[in-house]
């Protein structure tokens, strides 16, 4: 079977792929492995899950991973899959401008979670990791104007919760208490131990 994938790198590729197309986790996941491929996963992603947002997102990321990880049962494969939750009230990518600003007046002034399932299968190896991080984010009071503003430098129509906290998060944030890059898409100090569990780095 050919492996028709994206190169992450020009360098000599290992046996690990990125069931995810989102440039943020591609940047993160190159921070800790140099080489891998890049392959965007063909699931009907669930909306609901009757034990909550952690394990909703732990669901997807399982979907994705596991699609992958089926056509190539000899390489490591990492899914992800990451929302905003205030309260009961999931948030994932807005449909439009109206709809990312009107998520933005509901996360105002509020400390929400964001929560990042993850997902690590090798088949031919046996392994099968999944595990759910939670990150609390506090935003600051907000206003039409600086969300106007703020969209102006950020586009919120890729991002769960329609903010990307890697850019201009000063004009938005108040503080947040966990993992930063779990909110960015991947929780990478989770991934470190599993990485070096299984000498990935």
């Amino acid at each position: 079977m050919a492996l028709d994938l994206q190169k992450a790198t020009q360098k000599p590729v290992i046996s690990f792929i990125l069931a995810s197309s989102s440039p943020r986790r591609k940047k993160l996941l190159s921070d800790l492995i140099q080489d891998f491929y890049v392959k965007n996963a063909e699931v009907n992603e669930l909306d609901v899950h009757p034990g909550g947002p952690k394990y909703l997102v732990l669901e997807n990321a399982k979907l994705k991973c596991e699609e992958v990880a089926k056509l190539f049962p000899d390489f490591w494969v990492l899914g992800a899959d990451t929302l905003v939750a205030l309260g009961s009230k999931i948030f994932g990518k807005p449909r439009n401008l109206q709809e990312a600003k009107a998520i933005l007046m509901q996360l105002s002034g509020k400390t929400h979670e964001v929560f990042t399932g993850v997902s690590l299968i090798n088949i031919s190896k046996d392994v099968n990791l999944n595990e759910t991080i939670s990150t609390s984010v506090t935003f600051r009071s907000l206003d039409d104007g600086i969300i106007d503003t703020y969209f102006s430098k950020v586009n919120p129509l890729d991002k769960a919760g329609a903010y990307g906290i890697q850019a201009s998060s000063e004009m938005i944030l108040d503080s947040y208490r966990g993992s930063l890059n779990n909110v960015i898409g991947l929780p990478t100090e989770l991934l470190q131990q599993w990485f070096e569990k299984y000498d990935l780095i």
